[in-house]
């Protein structure tokens, strides 16, 4: 008795695939990142140190800064530290860094606030001059205290010396040879501890920018597909064709020297602090830094911690005020990772799971999609019997047959 063979019932089933089905097939289907090259992973391991030394807690970083400028400033006018080449007034880096203190912060800082406003702000040339106003701020902030710093030890003072051609001015009275003593507010402590907070806050910029690009692929897709399953939750679904246009000319243009600038702002950083340290210990004594540290940081406190993050102002905080927001989105697949753990009490680390279950492990704090534990969805669940039996076909492949 011969076998008799089933017709085929399903398209998966046939020698070859319509087109029908093949459109099917792709619909739906998000294109894949570009691969990543070994020296594109070096550069995002060296970002990664340098965003993990430039954001601690901004507050803790504020509490030791009052800390030593108090506490070590008056061990080290009681107790004398050891000399060292940093205890010389004219060594290279106070000579040639700590003197130019703001414009090699401007250095810096102004290319990158450029490049990043511009790229978020999609061109528009207006916002991107709110978003310098806050250099000019802090630029105002700093020719201000400075000067004024001066013009109290210069009318606050007298001079020292023999004779009755005593100067009564402070540069008479340096010009000749004697020595002016006056309340001398410590104009190097105000100009690293400013320098630092504003290199600090106009990084954080960064937060969030190699989720661009991950938005602008999703969102060509979803633009030349003309699909609109979940396209409300898109953030660039408000740019018009010009402005991502400009979007993404910018972004794939700018993104290696924001990487570069980054990490020359961290270094400058921990040059400012290291240079902070050895103020406190031989310069100066502790009230003169004391007042001038703590200017410093209420002036930080004043401008971005409530003018530009609470007031409806400009300008705007850095990352904010540009043509779609960027920093705070959350893509649906990590959700679940992002959330805080609160058993116990503690905070979770980065890369370790909230339940350990269906959770996306992380990489240097990015997200791992490729190993990402797939969820079955209602529609899954329904046609699962089919796909079943497809599978079981020696026929099924991604390809047509031939």
């Amino acid at each position: 008795m011969t076998n008799k063979r089933r017709p085929p019932t399903t398209v998966s089933q046939l020698n070859y695939r319509t087109s029908e089905s093949l459109k099917a097939e792709n619909k739906g289907r998000k294109p894949l990142p570009e691969p990543t090259s070994v020296k594109q992973v070096f550069l995002m391991m060296i970002v990664h140190v340098c965003r993990r030394a430039l954001f601690v807690d901004i507050k803790v970083k504020v509490v030791i800064y009052l800390g030593a400028l108090f506490a070590v400033s008056l061990i080290a006018d009681v107790i004398p530290f050891p000399k060292t080449y940093f205890s010389k007034n004219n060594n290279i880096l106070n000579q040639y860094f700590v003197k130019l203190g703001w414009a090699w912060t401007l250095a810096v800082t102004v290319p990158f606030v450029v490049i990043t406003s511009i790229t978020y702000c999609c061109g528009n040339r207006q916002k991107v001059c709110r978003q310098l106003l806050r250099i000019c701020v802090g630029t105002f902030m700093w020719f201000f205290w400075t000067k004024l710093f001066a013009y109290i030890e210069s009318s606050y003072g007298r001079c020292i010396g023999r004779g009755a051609s005593v100067p009564q001015s402070k540069y008479s009275c340096t010009k000749n040879g004697f020595l002016w003593n006056g309340f001398d507010v410590s104009g190097h402590a105000f100009i690293l501890i400013h320098s630092s907070l504003t290199i600090i806050e106009e990084a954080r910029a960064i937060n969030g920018w190699e989720g661009i690009k991950d938005m602008i692929r999703n969102e060509e897709h979803k633009r030349l597909s003309g699909e609109k399953e979940e396209y409300e939750k898109s953030p660039l679904k408000g740019l018009s064709h010009l402005e991502f246009y400009n979007l993404k000319l910018y972004y794939g243009k700018f993104t290696p020297y924001v990487r570069g600038l980054f990490i020359a702002m961290t270094c400058m950083v921990v040059l400012w602090d290291v240079m902070l340290i050895s103020t406190i210990l031989y310069f100066h004594i502790m009230v003169e830094k004391f007042i001038s540290g703590a200017i410093a940081i209420i002036v930080w406190f004043v401008t971005y911690q409530w003018w530009y993050s609470s007031l409806s102002y400009p300008p705007p905080s850095p990352g904010d005020g540009g043509c779609f927001r960027y920093k705070d989105h959350v893509r649906p697949r990590e959700s679940a990772v992002g959330a805080p753990s609160v058993s116990g009490g503690r905070k979770r680390s980065i890369g370790t799971p909230a339940n350990g279950k269906d959770q996306l492990p992380r990489f240097m704090g990015m997200p791992l999609y490729g190993l990402a534990t797939k969820v079955p969805d209602s529609k899954d669940k329904s046609s699962s019997g089919t796909s079943t039996s497809e599978s079981e076909t020696p026929f099924s492949g991604n390809k047509p047959f031939t």
